[in-house]
């Protein structure tokens, strides 16, 4: 992921004209151009079926990237593309964005954005009360499950191809992942 200018802040208004796609966390812009892999598009493909089958019968709003998620109305300076964001509140849902923290977020990992996910948004999902954070390894084809207690994250499960997922944030879902792990 290309950065910019490493010693300037950005806010959302500055990267809303820039080519391509963008994430920006705490100022620093990161480049999402670069197109995911095929394993990356299927597996997102298959959990936002699943996530969208279910959870939209509930009200529900599931979008797949790249749909802009600004997790606080006030931080000018951090707006991210999760592969998959679930809103059940919607007032949270604008025009052109979320505004607000996601019930759940999905991120693919992939070589470029392992790190990210796993440090930079982990602490910033944290930090915004984001219910539920799912991290998809397709390397060792596990989805690992975090979930806010007592305002920080803590793993609370480790699923893998033959397993079925279950969710602490919405407890009625199940997905079984030998259709979403499959090597």
């Amino acid at each position: 992921m290309a950065q910019t200018e490493t010693n300037r802040r950005f806010t959302i208004a500055d990267i809303s004209g820039w080519d391509g796609r963008w994430e920006l966390i705490d100022g620093v812009p990161y480049n999402m151009t670069p197109a995911p892999s095929t394993a990356h598009q299927r597996i997102v493909g298959e959990l936002f079926f699943a996530l969208r089958t279910h959870l939209g019968k509930s009200g529900c709003s599931v979008f797949v990237a790249p749909f802009d998620v600004q997790l606080n109305e006030d931080d000018q300076y951090t707006i991210v593309q999760p592969d998959i964001s679930v809103f059940c509140k919607e007032q949270t849902i604008h025009p052109n964005r979320a505004i607000g923290p996601a019930d759940l977020i999905v991120e693919v990992l992939s070589p470029s954005t392992a790190l990210k996910d796993r440090n930079e948004k982990f602490t910033l999902y944290e930090r915004s009360n984001v219910k539920e954070y799912w991290l998809v390894d397709p390397l060792n084809h596990t989805i690992e499950i975090y979930g806010v207690e007592d305002g920080r994250y803590s793993r609370r499960r480790v699923f893998g191809v033959d397993d079925t997922l279950s969710s602490f944030t919405f407890p009625e879902l199940s997905i079984e992942m030998n259709n979403i792990l499959q090597g």
